[in-house]
């Protein structure tokens, strides 16, 4: 039994340096605490790739609802396409990537009273978010890049990733985002303090990067549990001896 213990003991040693790459990533973003600024309480700057802000660009793929006040039959959604573009009625292509739905408005009214409507009144609504995007990593079921649709929260966004993987996550997480300039900060969250309604739920903008910080301990030992039918043959030969 001793030897038993001693081979799970180097078993998890060993699981300690085969880290999946998230963990791997936890630590290199865990190791830039000390060169970023890392806030608790400030709600992060919204610019112009946020989700529902009013400055908000719209980008490819995103989907438009296009009125046109009473013409019924010249208002429909239409999704920017990757040239930025979208076809309207009578009017044709209009680009509408780049630009906030004001802007827009004001584009496809003076097209349509060039020549068809006398001072159209045009109203631009993103329906979807499709060119905003945000990576979510660490200990989730289901890391990956998700589109934002509109104030989406940080546990929205942890939820797009199916949740937390609750053999491997803390409460723990950062979220990295690169402010105008190019400078890069991290905000750390506490999730349980977001669930009992301690702290606000955050928003979240297009091209930030969440990682749910994991529990290294949960991690090795869900790595032991993985290969148990593999450890079990060697448990019963060892306890033969």
């Amino acid at each position: 039994m001793a030897i038993l213990g001693l081979l799970v003991v180097a078993f998890l040693a060993g699981c300690n340096n085969s880290l999946p790459d998230s963990a791997e990533q936890i630590g290199r973003e865990l190791h830039l605490e000390q060169s970023l600024a890392i806030s608790q309480a400030t709600e992060p700057y919204i610019d112009a790739t946020t989700p529902g802000a009013e400055g908000y660009k719209i980008g490819p793929l995103d989907v438009l609802d296009v009125t046109v006040f009473k013409a019924p039959e010249l208002s429909r959604s239409v999704q920017v396409g990757t040239s930025g573009l979208i076809n309207l009625p009578l009017i044709g292509e209009v680009h509408a990537a780049g630009k906030t739905s004001a802007v827009v408005e004001r584009d496809i009214a003076a097209r349509y009273n060039a020549g068809y409507l006398k001072s159209p009144q045009i109203t631009v609504f993103v329906k979807e978010y499709n060119s905003s995007r945000v990576t979510v990593d660490g200990a989730v079921k289901e890391p990956g890049v998700y589109p934002t649709r509109g104030h989406d929260t940080l546990t929205g966004a942890i939820s797009l990733a199916k949740g937390l993987d609750k053999d491997t996550a803390s409460n723990g997480i950062l979220l990295f985002r690169k402010e105008p300039g190019g400078a890069r900060t991290a905000i750390r969250y506490d999730l349980s303090d977001i669930r009992t309604g301690k702290s606000p739920d955050p928003s979240i903008h297009s091209n930030d990067v969440i990682i749910v910080e994991s529990s290294v301990t949960k991690e090795m030992f869900a790595r032991f549990k993985e290969v148990m039918p593999l450890a079990q043959p060697i448990s019963w030969i060892l306890m033969s001896l």
